[in-house]
C-alpha cells in the first residue's frame, strides 16, 4: 500500500480535530501534516469532516499552486508526492434552476425589496444574481451559487419577513440546502461566492459581504462595484480565494465580524491579493446597530430615499470622505 507524503491527521483525541474555517463547527476540521515533519502548513489547510452540509477541502496541492513564490523551496517537497485524488464537484440540475426564477410575488425578499425600489429593478436584481423562488416554506428564497462557468454548486433556502426584511428564526432558523433536500447520491459540495459568475465582468473592483440580501441590495446603490458574499463571516473567502488574483477587492464585514475579516484581510495580503477593510461601521456604529448586527445594507438602506446616501454618512462623519476618495465610491 502506498503511503502519501502529506496526509490529514490522524485522529488521537479532540485535541487532533479542530474549528472548521468555512462552517465554524467545532472539531470537525482536519489539518493536514507532513510525515517527514519539514512542513507546517497553515490552519486552514485541510477537510472538514461535515461533507454532506459543509464540504471544505483545502489540500497541500491547492497551498502550493498559490504560493509561487514557494516554487522553488517546494519543488523538493512535491517531487515525491504522490498525487491527491479528489472527488470531482458536483453541480445542481440547471433546469431546476431556470424553473426557480420567476414566480416572485410569491417570494417574500421579492416583496420586501419592492417597498425599496421599484419592481422592474428588484426583478432584474433577482434575474442577475441567480436568486429564486423556493415551495420548501411559503415566500421562501433560493440563493443559488453560481461559479464562473455558469454552473451552479448548491443553493441557500432562506425565508425572510417581507415586511422587514430579517430572516425568519422563530419557531427555528428557516435555512436549509437544496443538495441536502434532494438527497443526491455522492454529492461533492464544493462551495463558491453567491455571485461569484458577476466576476466574469472584470472592469470594476469587487466588494464581498457576507449576506446574499447584503450584496444584492449593495449593488443598486453602489454599482460602481461587484458585488458578492461568502455565506458568512466564516464562508468560502478563503477557500476560493484564488480566483480574487489580479482583482482590487474591498471587505465589508458585518460590524460584530470585524476582527474575524480583519485577520482574513491579512492571509488574503499574504496570498498577494489586494484588499483593504471597510472600518467605517465598526467605528461609527452605534450601540444598538451592534446589538443588531448591522451591515452595510442596513446603513444603506436607512437613508432617505430622495436625500444622498453618502452625502448623509459625510454630514455625521467627514472623515468618511477619506475612505470614499481611498475605495473610489461615488453619488449612484
Amino acid at each position: 500500500m502506498k503511503e502519501y507524503r502529506f496526509a490529514l491527521q490522524a485522529y488521537k483525541g479532540v485535541g487532533t480535530r479542530y474549528t472548521c474555517p468555512q462552517c465554524s463547527r467545532r472539531r470537525t476540521f482536519v489539518r493536514y501534516t507532513d510525515r517527514e515533519n519539514n512542513i507546517h502548513f497553515p490552519e486552514y489547510v485541510g477537510r472538514c469532516n461535515r461533507e454532506d452540509t459543509c464540504g471544505y477541502h483545502y489540500t497541500p496541492r491547492q497551498y502550493f499552486s498559490e504560493h509561487p513564490d514557494m516554487e522553488n523551496s517546494a519543488e523538493t517537497w512535491i517531487k515525491p508526492v504522490l498525487p491527491i485524488i479528489t472527488e470531482p464537484t458536483s453541480f445542481i440540475d440547471a433546469e431546476l434552476v431556470v424553473k426557480s426564477l420567476n414566480k416572485y410575488e410569491d417570494n417574500y425578499l421579492f416583496v420586501f425589496l419592492c417597498n425599496l425600489f421599484d419592481r422592474q429593478t428588484v426583478w432584474d436584481l433577482m434575474q442577475r444574481y441567480r436568486v429564486g423562488t423556493a415551495n420548501h416554506w411559503k415566500g421562501a428564497t433560493v440563493f443559488w451559487q453560481t461559479d464562473m462557468q455558469g454552473r451552479v454548486r448548491t443553493g441557500k433556502i432562506m425565508l425572510y419577513n417581507p415586511d422587514t426584511g430579517r430572516r425568519v428564526k422563530l419557531p427555528h432558523n428557516h435555512i436549509t440546502w437544496v443538495h441536502s433536500l434532494l438527497k443526491y447520491e455522492n454529492f461533492n459540495l464544493k462551495q463558491c461566492f453567491f455571485g461569484m459568475h458577476l466576476l466574469a465582468d472584470k472592469s470594476k473592483p469587487v466588494a464581498i459581504v457576507e449576506s446574499e440580501k447584503t450584496a444584492m441590495i449593495a449593488s443598486i446603490y453602489v454599482p460602481e462595484y461587484i458585488w458578492i458574499a461568502s455565506g458568512g463571516k466564516n464562508g468560502c473567502l478563503m477557500s476560493e480565494s484564488h480566483i480574487l488574483r489580479d482583482r482590487k477587492l474591498v471587505l465589508f464585514p458585518d460590524i460584530n465580524a470585524f476582527e474575524d475579516w480583519e485577520m482574513k484581510a491579512k492571509q488574503l495580503k499574504a496570498k498577494d491579493i489586494q484588499v483593504e477593510l471597510f472600518s467605517y461601521l465598526e467605528e461609527h456604529a452605534t450601540e444598538e446597530q451592534k446589538r443588531n448586527g448591522y451591515d452595510i445594507a442596513d446603513f444603506l438602506i436607512q437613508s432617505k430615499p430622495k436625500e444622498s446616501i453618502l452625502d448623509k454618512m459625510l454630514k455625521k462623519n467627514p472623515n468618511l470622505a477619506l475612505l470614499i476618495e481611498k475605495f473610489n465610491l461615488t453619488e449612484v
